[in-house]
């Protein structure tokens, strides 16, 4: 595996006095475990939101937090727990992830790609690859990222063209894989490829001989998510590698999974909202303007109004997923459909309009409304579009009114 990283080096066990590394009185305390939106938005306000800007600026999230939102059991708590996790419902979980998108939308995308990688081990893994991978991830000392996304091929997963070819009893991989998040510190991904057949759902760790990483820096949005291009030169693969039958994954393993990564993006999305509104008005209570606080102002007023109502909004859909999902109901799909495409358009409208609130402010460096206007617009795009959410969710509509 060759790995090309522009992270600076640091002596073993030093820690930086500053930058996004550096170490507070309050990093260094005991983490409690989080098991629900209270604790999680502890963890946020104290570990999270004060460095935010920080790691957008430097384009990574440091060893010491992620070391910490392991301690805290944030990697994988839906898992059992015998396998790391605490059993959490996908109702809390989504609460979770709302809030850790509230801090940091960097942090819950490596929080989302986690999470898919780990839940399709769990519900499609062998129980040799479960007993292999999930204790390590559920603890974070292993950490996943997902591999679908192709220089040719976004949205479109049929537009594939990695392969993965059965060779002597196992298969060989070739191909590129592009806006890998989490993709410069993941310990083993989670790769998609074309097989003689389908579709095949592939587990391989970074250390494998034929894969190289390479840092993709300075995105719009996320930029703290460490995002990779990762190439697969004729990595060579045992049986044990492939999830699932390969002619099953196409179908049931990647929109499960795709599905589970929404549902994050979802809550995410409806964190940045969250996070515009409590920072508009923060500043319209002190901002004055000829005399007058801005939060008198009618048409700051209605732009608050309008950020209230969408947060409840998506947290209503957002919690309808979850329920679902708890309760096995196919139903889930369209319903997650409908929340990340409703909270993901709300954010990048709130987060244009906080900026609008906090004027030049907004705009300066180090501005955290300027960090949510530029992470909104990834959300619009990131596990399917809008515009291709809005085609199915019309297909789906269109169906069930012509039964």
């Amino acid at each position: 595996m060759t790995l090309t990283s522009t992270a600076p080096a640091t002596a073993a066990g030093a820690v930086p006095a500053t930058g996004p590394d550096a170490v507070d009185a309050a990093t260094v305390m005991p983490v409690a475990p989080v098991t629900d939106r209270s604790s999680a938005r502890a963890f946020v306000d104290t570990h999270v939101v004060p460095h935010a800007d920080a790691y957008d600026r430097s384009g990574r999230v440091p060893e010491d937090l992620l070391r910490r939102v392991a301690e805290a059991g944030l990697w994988a708590p839906f898992l059992p727990p015998d396998s790391g996790g605490i059993g959490m419902d996908m109702v809390t979980l989504g609460e979770v992830h709302e809030e850790v998108g509230r801090g940091c939308s960097s942090l819950r995308s490596l929080l989302t790609v986690h999470t898919m990688l780990s839940w399709t081990v769990q519900r499609w893994g062998t129980p040799e690859q479960r007993e292999r991978w999930t204790p390590a991830l559920g603890r974070g000392d292993a950490l996943g990222a997902f591999c679908l996304s192709e220089p040719g091929a976004g949205s479109d997963a049929a537009g594939i063209v990695t392969t993965a070819v059965q060779a002597g009893g196992g298969w060989v991989v070739n191909g590129v894989k592009t806006w890998t998040t989490g993709g410069q510190r993941a310990d083993v991904f989670l790769v998609f490829a074309r097989t003689a057949t389908s579709i095949g759902a592939f587990l391989v760790p970074r250390d494998t001989p034929g894969v190289e990483v390479r840092p993709i820096d300075d995105m719009l949005g996320t930029r703290a998510s460490m995002l990779a291009e990762i190439s697969f030169t004729d990595v060579v693969l045992g049986p044990d590698a492939l999830l699932g039958p390969s002619g099953f994954t196409a179908g049931m393993v990647l929109t499960g999974t795709l599905d589970l990564g929404r549902y994050s993006v979802a809550a995410g999305s409806l964190g940045i909202v969250q996070a515009c509104l409590e920072a508009s008005s923060a500043y319209a209570a002190k901002r004055e303007v000829g005399g007058r606080p801005l939060a008198e102002l009618p048409l700051i007023q209605a732009k608050l109004s309008d950020m209230v109502t969408d947060a409840r909004a998506a947290r209503l859909l957002i919690e309808q997923a979850g329920r679902l999902k708890d309760a096995g109901e196919s139903a889930t799909l369209m319903a997650t459909w409908v929340a990340k495409y409703f909270a993901s358009t709300a954010a990048a409208r709130h987060a244009s309009e906080a900026v609008q609130i906090h004027g030049a402010n907004g705009c300066a460096p180090g501005s955290a409304v300027a960090r949510f206007y530029r992470d909104a617009k990834v959300m619009e795009i990131i596990e399917g579009s809008n515009e291709v959410q809005r085609i199915t969710i019309a297909g789906q509509a269109e169906r069930e009114t012509t039964r």
